[in-house]
C-alpha cells in the first residue's frame, strides 16, 4: 500500500455528467482512535466504518463546522459516535459491554443485528447557523446501507455508498447522483449513467478499498468514464474538545453542583475520553464561572 493513502479523502467528478464522489483511507487516526479503548474487534469494523462515513459525508456540505454519526441502543452496544469536521478532523468514541459476538466481524452487520431499539443521529453543526439532525433507521444489515437509504427516501439525493473497515485501515466510497438544473440539462445526459455506476461500484471488494489507493480504486472501477480528480484533502484524528468547553459544562451543571463536586474533589479533573487529555478547575476558577470568590 502506498504510505500517501493514510488518512485522506480523494474527490472525483464524471465529466460531463452529474455525478460526484469521494474516496477516504484511514490508517493512522483509525489507530489512534481504536489505542483509546480496548475495543473487541466488532467494535473496532464498525467504529471505523463510522469514521469513514463521516468523513465522506462531511465532504458533501458546504459549511464550515462538524457532522457526526450516533447511534443509540440498548443491549451491549451502548452507543458510539463519530464525527468529522470540515477541516478533516475526526474522530470516535463507543460504549459497550463484553460480547461474545463481537469477538469477530467483517463489517458492521455483526453489530447492528445484535443492537435493541436502535436509532442512529446525523447531526450536522455549523459554526454558525441552525444545528440539524436526521433520524436514520437502523432496519438495513449494514450501516451503508442505512445511510444509503437515508439519502434516498428523506435527502432524496441519490447516493450509493461503500465501507470496509479491518483493524488496521478503513475506507469509503461515496458517488452522487446530483439534481439536474432545467429540462436541457436532463436532456444532455445520459439516462443510463447512473444504473451503470452503481453497478460497478458494487463490484468493488472490501480488501480492494482498504488496499488499493484512490487513483487505482477510481481506475478499476470507471477506467471508461472521464474521471476527473482535485487534489487530495488530508484527514487526521483531531478532538474538538477545550477547557472552554469544560467550563461550559460546570456552567451547565450549576453552581450547587459545583460546590458538591469539590467539597469532595478539589481541584475538579475533567478528563477527555477522545483524546485523554485532562483540564483541571481549581475552587477559585470553578467558582469564579458563576461570579463567585473564595472568602
Amino acid at each position: 500500500m502506498e504510505k500517501n493513502m493514510s488518512d485522506l479523502r480523494q474527490r472525483f467528478y464524471i465529466e460531463d455528467c452529474p455525478v460526484r464522489g469521494e474516496v477516504v483511507h484511514l490508517e493512522e487516526a483509525l489507530q489512534t482512535i481504536l489505542s483509546q479503548r480496548p475495543y473487541q474487534p466488532a467494535v473496532q469494523i464498525l467504529l471505523g466504518e463510522m469514521l469513514s462515513a463521516t468523513a465522506l459525508l462531511a465532504s458533501t456540505l458546504k459549511i464550515k463546522g462538524r457532522i457526526s454519526l450516533q447511534i443509540q441502543a440498548s443491549g451491549t452496544l451502548k452507543w458510539a459516535m463519530a464525527e468529522c469536521t470540515h477541516l478533516g478532523e475526526v474522530r470516535g468514541l463507543a460504549d459497550y459491554e463484553d460480547d461474545p459476538h463481537f469477538q469477530e466481524a467483517s463489517d458492521s452487520s455483526t453489530v447492528l443485528k445484535t443492537l435493541q431499539n436502535p436509532v442512529l443521529f446525523i447531526n450536522i453543526e455549523p459554526e454558525f447557523g441552525e444545528r440539524y439532525q436526521g433520524i436514520v433507521p437502523l432496519d438495513q444489515p449494514t450501516l451503508a446501507r442505512c445511510l444509503m437509504q437515508y439519502y434516498d427516501l428523506s435527502a432524496q439525493i441519490p447516493t450509493h455508498i461503500v465501507l470496509a473497515t479491518t483493524t488496521e485501515r478503513s475506507g469509503g466510497l461515496l458517488i452522487q447522483l446530483l439534481p439536474r438544473n432545467n429540462e436541457e440539462e436532463q436532456q444532455l445526459i445520459d439516462e443510463d449513467i447512473w444504473p451503470r455506476l452503481t453497478m460497478l461500484t458494487e463490484t468493488l471488494k472490501s480488501e480492494e478499498l482498504t488496499q488499493l489507493s484512490a487513483n487505482e480504486i477510481l481506475y478499476r472501477l470507471y477506467n471508461e468514464e472521464q474521471v476527473k480528480l482535485p487534489e487530495i484533502e488530508q484527514l487526521k484524528f483531531g478532538c474538538t474538545c477545550s477547557k472552554e468547553r469544560c467550563a461550559n459544562a460546570l456552567i451547565q451543571i450549576g453552581v450547587d453542583a459545583v460546590r458538591e463536586t469539590l467539597a469532595e474533589q478539589n481541584p475538579i479533573l475533567m478528563d477527555c475520553q477522545f483524546c485523554q487529555a485532562r483540564y483541571t478547575f481549581t475552587a477559585e476558577e470553578a467558582l469564579g464561572l458563576f461570579g463567585e470568590h473564595l472568602s
